[in-house]
């Protein structure tokens, strides 16, 4: 899939294997939302480069998951990836995470066991405030735009395009989250059609996060 937009400057592109630094970066940003550190930071050690090297290493596993860069699309401006999101099916990539967080683990030289004590030690918190709906809806995810080109309306057609993907598989809802807190990116959903129907809070995660929990959003398409 390969669509123009009406700017010529502008593509929206399925990602390949030349996006994998953006997309890892886009897992980040998105991860951190509006909050001063996300899971990832607390589970890498070495800062932020090493951070970004986790995030390559777990969209390119073997495993294919919600956060591999084949599920991503990219709006590229004059030939550089300025923003991304990925669309997916919970049922056929949202389990596979797990397996796919440990399996970088062992890539990157932190090892599975070492991965499952930091994670224990509390970051694993944030598993608590996402729903599950049992529709097994298209679910949007890791949404995020390179500050050059914020502004712009990239994640309106990112979100159009990937609405039309999940409507091609059959689907006939969407569902996306935010975390409690990001304004911006809550009123960015709600005036693509997205709508509050829910929410998780936990009190770990606002003690360690900053951030009482995450909105649930859905709409039909």
């Amino acid at each position: 899939m390969t669509s123009e937009t009406t700017t010529s400057a502008v593509r929206i592109v399925e990602a390949g294997p030349q996006h994998v630094p953006f997309v890892a970066w886009t897992m980040l940003t998105a991860a951190r939302s509006h909050m001063p550190r996300s899971t990832f930071d607390m589970l890498i050690e070495g800062g932020e480069q090493a951070v970004l090297r986790f995030m390559e290493a777990l969209a390119t596993t073997e495993t294919i998951h919600f956060g591999h860069y084949s599920g991503f699309i990219v709006a590229e401006v004059d030939g550089r990836p300025a923003a991304a999101l990925s669309g997916y099916v919970p049922s056929e990539r949202g389990e596979a995470f797990d397996k796919a967080i440990f399996e970088t683990a062992e890539r990157t030289g932190i090892g599975a066991e070492e991965l499952g004590r930091r994670l224990t030690s509390g970051p694993d918190c944030i598993f608590r405030i996402f729903a599950h709906p049992e529709d097994d809806p298209w679910t949007v995810e890791w949404v995020a735009t390179h500050p050059d080109f914020r502004r712009r309306g990239l994640v309106d057609r990112l979100l159009a395009e990937i609405l039309e993907i999940g409507r091609a598989r059959g689907k006939r809802n969407a569902h996306i989250s935010v975390f409690i807190g990001n304004d911006g990116a809550q009123r960015a959903y709600e005036k693509n059609g997205f709508v509050v129907y829910g929410e998780g809070r936990d009190a770990d995660f606002e003690r360690l996060y900053g951030s009482p929990g995450a909105y649930w959003l859905r709409r039909p398409i």
